[in-house]
């Protein structure tokens, strides 16, 4: 995984092959904000041509460490205005590092109406036209392609929300069926694959073996020790290869923190026709599957497939995120209709949570009523067609509440919050105003520890350690989104010193090292600093790391609480 792909688009788009030089030995986030914080102006326009879009496989990834197949996909984003990293797992990562590649730049942008698929190979690279994809969903493109390039391939695509440079455009990657089902979905980074004239990449690795380490006996020890501390964990062994991740919609309903009707109350009445018992009770019976990998080589298998009424494929098994944001936010308590959204998102190209969250504002602007599943798909079926509603509700949560005149818009620099409420949950809600990344549950997953209990125990309803918390979480975030290992990892690494410590001989049996875990400390520092520099260079200050207003202001029932972290404290959480 020492070589770095440059494509230059422009008159004549162009590519060349470089070695990895100043890049070496970073991988994954690490490698993607390096290469945006050191190329890319901050305050360029993010769908211009000074702006790039970065893919890189995590340190792992194309290795036989299990879990490792996530990629992270980094630019400037048209979202936030900030430094994006967006991560998916399916088979990208995997075969793009076998592949040899640590990192595909996209630069510059193309001629007007040109575009255009990248195919790489064993033995070469090729930029062709790819008129042929022009306003096609992504599973059409897929199916385009699959005819043409083989079946073991692993693909990458923008849909019809990508090509159209909306803000909440997503990238799709490939699953081992070949559905473009796992999205790097934060952000826009589908509008910026789009600005640089990209439709489609396919990664063939035949030929390619798997990436081998430089002390195989160690690895595969720590690789053994690794896997039976994900296993035998209550939640990455049991809990998500059971129910999935949305096996939280009953337990965050329950502490009070499942945001219903736009952030209006913590609880949702029809939680129980939307749970995660009641999704895999479903997909088993209709012929889904409730258990399955998202690409090969995960042990956690927390996604499934989910059939229609007749039996037939539908979609990927909803995630939590997606079932909480077309369901209990928009106020829709019907499992058909919220997979027939989230198969909609995944066509066009659309990040779930950021279209969830817009929904749910035009419902409170009277674009509809709370409910009215329909109504969404209507709203979404705009989207995809661009059609002048369309394009605004595309643009994303904050834009559409500016056009319809609701303050009530649950985003941080830009970007929509996920599925948790901050005022009864307040370590999510430092995250979210802290996060490089806009309002991001990913970036510092609190909830592992204000509910879940896993990693000690910080009572969510009150403010203190919640700033010390998020930090810490960020920091080992930003380090495991290097590796192109899965975040789900966290839970047994925070439980198990045994595991974290399998994470750190997995590392280091696979290039020779002797880091300690003050060096992953280390790393994901050095990434959040590149980061914040980044951000405080496109114009962001102290006073975009804050929730809107109302979370202050607004009790939240059943708690009937408000955010009461002090900003004081949101000031420090970087300073280490």
């Amino acid at each position: 995984m020492n070589k770095l792909l440059r494509v230059k688009m422009g008159k004549t788009p162009s590519w060349s092959v470089e070695e990895m030089d100043a890049y070496a030995g970073m991988g994954g986030r690490n490698l993607t904000s390096k290469i945006i914080a050191t190329e890319v102006p901050a305050d360029c326009h993010a769908l211009g041509p000074e702006n790039k879009l970065v893919i890189a496989p995590g340190l792992l990834s194309g290795s036989a460490a299990a879990i490792s197949g996530r990629l992270s996909v980094g630019c400037k984003s048209p979202l936030t205005g900030g430094i994006k990293e967006s991560n998916a797992g399916g088979q990208a990562a995997q075969t793009m590092a076998r592949l040899g590649y640590g990192a595909i730049v996209l630069e510059g942008e193309p001629e007007a109406g040109d575009l255009f698929k990248l195919v790489i190979t064993k033995d070469e690279v090729k930029l062709e036209k790819a008129d042929d994809l022009k306003g096609l969903g992504n599973y059409a493109v897929i199916d385009k392609l699959r005819v043409l390039h083989g079946e073991k391939a692993a693909y990458m695509s923008i849909g019809q929300a990508g090509e159209m440079k909306m803000a909440s455009a997503s990238i799709a990657c490939t699953d081992m069926e070949l559905h473009p089902t796992r999205h790097c979905g934060r952000g826009g980074v589908g509008a910026v694959m789009a600005a640089k004239g990209l439709k489609a990449i396919v990664f063939d690795d035949e030929g390619c073996g798997m990436r081998q380490p430089v002390d195989p006996e160690a690895f595969k020890a720590a690789n053994k020790v690794f896997t039976k501390g994900l296993q035998n964990h209550s939640v990455t062994g049991q809990a998500l290869p059971a129910y999935g991740t949305n096996v939280l919609a009953n337990i965050i309903n329950e502490a009070g923190g499942y945001p219903t009707n736009n952030f209006t109350t913590g609880q949702f009445p029809g939680v129980g026709r939307i749970s995660g018992e009641t999704q895999a009770e479903l997909e088993e019976k209709r012929g889904g599957k409730a258990t399955h990998g998202c690409h090969r080589g995960c042990v956690i298998q927390c996604s499934g497939i989910y059939n229609d009424k007749d039996g037939k494929y539908l979609t990927k098994q909803p995630e939590y995120e997606t079932i909480w944001a077309h369901g209990a936010n928009c106020g829709i308590n019907d499992l058909d209709t919220i997979a027939r959204l989230d198969r909609m998102d995944d066509d066009f190209g659309l990040d779930t949570i950021e279209m969830g969250a817009t929904i749910a504002v035009a419902m409170e602007a009277g674009l509809a009523k709370f409910g009215d599943g329909e109504a969404a798909i209507r709203m979404v079926q705009e989207v995809g067609d661009g059609t002048p509603l369309g394009r605004i509700l595309g643009a994303g949560c904050a834009v559409t509440a500016k056009a319809l005149g609701i303050e009530k818009a649950p985003v941080v620099k830009g970007q929509a919050m996920p599925a948790y409420d901050p005022r009864p949950i307040q370590g999510i809600g430092v995250t979210y105003a802290t996060s490089t990344q806009g309002a991001d549950h990913t970036a510092g997953y609190a909830i592992a520890t204000n509910i879940l209990k896993v990693g000690g125990f910080v009572d969510p309803l009150k403010p203190q350690g919640q700033a010390e918390l998020s930090r810490n979480l960020q920091i080992a975030t930003a380090a495991i989104d290097s590796t192109g290992m899965c975040l789900f990892i966290a839970f047994a690494v925070l439980d198990q010193p045994e595991t974290f410590q399998a994470l750190i001989d997995l590392i280091n049996a696979f290039y020779g090292l002797s880091l300690t875990a003050d060096d992953v400390t280390a790393l994901g520092k050095s990434v959040l600093t590149i980061e914040r520099d980044f951000n405080k260079k496109a114009g962001f200050t102290k006073e975009d790391d804050r929730l809107p207003r109302y979370f202050r202001r607004e009790k939240l029932a059943p708690h009937n609480v408000v955010f009461t972290v002090p900003d004081e404290e949101l000031d420090e959480v970087f300073n280490w």
